[in-house]
């Protein structure tokens, strides 16, 4: 069995009722974070939307229960129909103890060695860049193939070391992008950014990629 750390990013009016569905599952842990979206005006014109603050709804859930999410929030949320949101797996490679996975799985256990496989359509792409720098990063990112991403408030504790190093203090206030994208694609991508708004640059931005192992909500981006 994997064990998959499950995001869902919607509309933030949306936030409760996908919190009750996590719940009517069962899951263990529910986690929400407030974010808003990157979509152009383009993009919001195209499908008659509005800008809206997001939320990020997130748990754990094994690869079976996984499947069951995904078809509930298909069912009950739309989440496959664009507009309604975006709902990824990504597969954790261990946990903090015994205890913390039983209680992550329900008391299901992962088999010895059981690793992720390591094929994926999609990747999270995932940005930390410096406060005000949304716009630089994700005009890179779209240059490269990107369709948008989703922005979350944070604040680095970082050391000094890395203000002599990058140019950028990492206590100074950030802003966390996420960014979906096909695996093909997601090296493009990341080259573009980094040249565009990486270190050194006044956005500052560095950028990693995590495998999606189920997605829903990218029908979009899948028809193109």
């Amino acid at each position: 069995m994997i064990l998959n750390f499950v995001m869902t990013i919607l509309d933030r009016d949306r936030a409760e009722d996908m919190i009750s569905l996590y719940n009517d599952l069962g899951l263990q842990l529910v986690l929400t974070m407030l974010a808003y979206g990157t979509a152009t005006n383009e993009q919001l014109d195209l499908y008659g939307l509005e800008a809206t603050e997001k939320a990020v709804i997130c748990t754990f859930a094994g690869d079976e229960l996984t499947g069951k999410v995904l078809k509930a929030a298909k069912r009950r949320m739309f989440i496959d129909i664009p507009g309604n949101g975006i709902m990824l797996a990504v597969p954790l490679k261990s946990v903090g103890g015994g205890r913390t996975l039983a209680f992550l799985t329900g008391n299901d256990s992962l088999p010895d060695g059981s690793v992720p496989p390591m094929n994926f359509e999609h990747e999270l792409i995932t940005v930390i860049a410096n406060e005000g720098s949304t716009d630089t990063v994700m005009d890179a990112a779209r240059s490269a193939g990107a369709s948008g991403g989703t922005v979350m408030h944070a604040k680095g504790t970082g050391a000094q070391r890395a203000e002599k190093f990058f140019g950028v203090s990492l206590a100074d206030e950030k802003e966390l992008i996420l960014i979906v994208a096909r695996s093909s694609e997601k090296s493009a991508i990341m080259r573009t950014i980094a040249s565009q708004a990486g270190p050194g640059t006044h956005a500052g931005a560095v950028c990693f990629s995590l495998p999606i192992t189920a997605v829903a909500g990218l029908r979009m981006l899948e028809d193109d």
